[in-house]
């Protein structure tokens, strides 16, 4: 098996995701997609990363990897998009996105909806939980898909697409050295959020185990072949 990953810049990886498909033997390509363009299929797995771009923004290459994340969606290929590919995933799927109400920067309390609660990755793991989370855009639930979570800020948080695409606007994959490069690359970010990168690095601590056990659930959950 194969799985692909469509990166936006450096320093924003798949991470947790990447150990869950080793542990697997699959293997992962990668696609930094505004310079190397994309990949010739989206492989058994897509995975889509985040990074500061909008996806609302004029660049041709975004209007060319929302037709081919569309594509994946539409032809059932299992998708995870995480923060700016979640958004990918909702523009894909008709979904306006606009700006939030702040940014959400470093540990955010979600909670499950209900549906999320019955949801075959997320049912094991608490009705509310802290995840890892760097963004300023929203978006509304597109239409067909089911609503997993939300917070304060952004009520849509999570959702999924059939059964076997999930767009999630917080980091379930995130490392320690990629909340450092978060932190040294968008440094801006953390001035407008009044944080400073020891505050961000010190509250992602404490969940990120939990965090990496709902990573490898949802890859092992897309890959296992449906029944």
């Amino acid at each position: 098996m194969r799985a692909v990953c469509l990166k936006h810049v450096p320093f924003e990886g798949p991470g947790a995701f990447a150990t869950a498909l080793t542990n697997l033997g699959v293997s992962l390509d990668y696609y930094l997609v505004p310079k190397d363009g994309l990949p010739p299929d989206p492989g058994d797995l897509l995975i889509v990363m985040g990074g500061p771009m909008s996806v609302n923004d004029p660049d041709p290459w975004i209007a060319e990897e929302t037709a081919f994340i569309r594509s994946a969606l539409v032809s059932g290929t299992p998708v995870i998009g995480v923060c700016l590919g979640s958004q990918f995933m909702a523009k894909a799927l008709g979904a306006p996105i606009r700006p939030g109400r702040a940014l959400e920067i470093g540990k955010t309390r979600i909670r499950l909806t209900d549906e999320g609660k019955k949801d075959p990755v997320f049912e094991s793991f608490p009705e509310a939980l802290s995840v890892f989370e760097w963004h300023g855009e929203v978006f509304d639930l597109p239409l067909d898909c089911v609503a997993l979570a939300g917070s304060e800020i952004a009520p849509l948080q999570a959702f999924r697409f059939g059964t076997r695409a999930y767009g999630l606007l917080f980091h379930l994959e995130i490392e320690m050295d990629g909340i450092d490069a978060l932190c040294r690359e968008c440094e801006p970010d953390l001035a407008r959020a009044q944080l400073t990168a020891q505050q961000v690095l010190t509250g992602a601590l404490p969940q990120m185990w939990l965090s990496h056990q709902i990573a490898d659930r949802l890859v092992n959950h897309l890959l296992t072949p449906a029944r």
